[in-house]
């Protein structure tokens, strides 16, 4: 089956207290990471199933919440087609490191989602 969730994200107003909760909160293995210019990152282990990260909110005084983020292959066109269906993007084909790239979209009943294409090889 194509496109599965591969990724959730917690986008905090408070990194700290997010951190400190979800540790308690579940057997999760939480690794900072530094991401450069665009701040520190936390990883989500969770063994099996989906893991995810967390980090601090990119866009100030808008509240936190968790973007699960779908794979596609090519996300320009996904992007591109989201948009035609109704879709407004609030972030378009932004690169991650050596990772890939994302997209994030509200859908038109306003709900938010992300879009991933891993790095070609």
């Amino acid at each position: 089956m194509g496109n599965p969730f591969v990724h959730i994200e917690l986008n905090t107003t408070n990194l700290g207290k997010a951190r400190d909760f979800y540790q308690s909160l579940f057997d999760w293995k939480l690794q900072d990471m530094d991401m450069g210019p665009a701040g520190s990152y936390t990883t989500i282990g969770v063994g099996e199933g989906t893991g995810g990260g967390m980090m601090t909110h990119p866009m100030p005084g808008a509240p936190s919440l968790w973007i699960p983020y779908v794979a596609v292959d090519n996300l320009a066109a996904a992007t591109k087609k989201a948009k035609e269906l109704g879709a407004k993007a609030i972030k378009e084909n932004q690169p991650v490191q050596d990772m890939g790239a994302f997209s994030i979209i509200t859908d038109p009943t306003g709900a938010t989602l992300g879009l991933w294409e891993n790095k070609k090889k």
